[in-house]
């Protein structure tokens, strides 16, 4: 079994090298401020909020029906990147930078991304399967759409609560990281459910959290199941790296 040790009084941090989160982060605030700025260009040139809707938002919101997915497949992923309100972007922003940070600092970097992407591609498969066989979600299927990193947020905070559930946060506060996730789950609920009467979104964290919870119970048990996706994206990344003709000397 993997040995995994609680540390205790190291703040978090964004700023260090290597830092998976800050790319993340720095991803979905980019397709924000594009979307944004896009939506201006859009309203500048007369055009109705509909047509920026049809035009933009469609084809990077994930749809609620398997015809709209086959249609745009692409969306699957660009939704867990994709914020189209500000309250939205700010909360999920500050979510991501807790939780993605506590979990990097435990676990490294190397699972942050893997499981945001495994936990929003789960995330996304669970709303449109709730979509389909929840009765009370097919009415609603002509106008919904799901977007945001709620469902791989939602991976982050159960996977970090799973290595480190006593971790403090600040040292002089004596509140164990899982109270902070018990939070988090109940300002969620509240926000998707009662302030913002949506019920579909349901499905989604579900998967996430689930997918969170697998993840990193495996990972401590010595199974790491991205291995394989950081292989790849290392092999991807430096393919055009020169090789290095230093040969080490023993």
């Amino acid at each position: 079994m993997m040995h995994i040790e609680e540390k205790k009084g190291t703040p978090l941090s964004l700023g260090e090298g290597n830092n998976m989160m800050t790319k993340i982060l720095l991803v979905n605030i980019t397709v924000f401020i594009l979307l944004f700025f896009t939506e201006i260009i859009y309203g500048i040139e007369g055009n109705k909020p509909e047509r920026f809707i049809n035009d933009v938002l469609s084809q990077v919101l994930l749809p609620s029906t398997i015809h709209g997915l086959l249609q745009h497949p692409w969306t699957i992923v660009t939704s867990m990147f994709t914020h189209n309100s500000f309250w939205m972007i700010t909360s999920n922003m500050i979510w991501l930078a807790c939780f993605g940070t506590m979990l990097q600092q435990h676990a490294g970097p190397q699972r942050v991304l893997p499981l945001y992407l495994l936990s929003g591609l789960v995330g996304a498969i669970c709303y449109i399967l709730g979509m389909q066989l929840i009765p009370s979600f097919r009415e609603l299927q002509p106008a919904a759409t799901m977007t945001g990193a709620s469902a791989s947020i939602m991976a982050l905070a159960i996977g970090a609560t799973v290595v480190a559930p006593g971790y403090r946060l600040l040292p002089n506060l004596p509140i164990p990281f899982w109270i902070i996730t018990l939070i988090f789950l109940v300002v969620n609920v509240v926000t998707h459910v009662i302030t913002s009467h949506d019920l579909t979104i349901v499905p989604a964290l579900i998967g996430g959290g689930l997918t969170g919870f697998f993840y990193m119970s495996q990972w401590k048990k010595g199974h790491d199941l991205g291995a394989g996706f950081n292989k790849i994206t290392y092999k991807i990344t430096h393919m055009f790296h020169p090789k290095s003709n230093l040969h080490v000397v023993k």
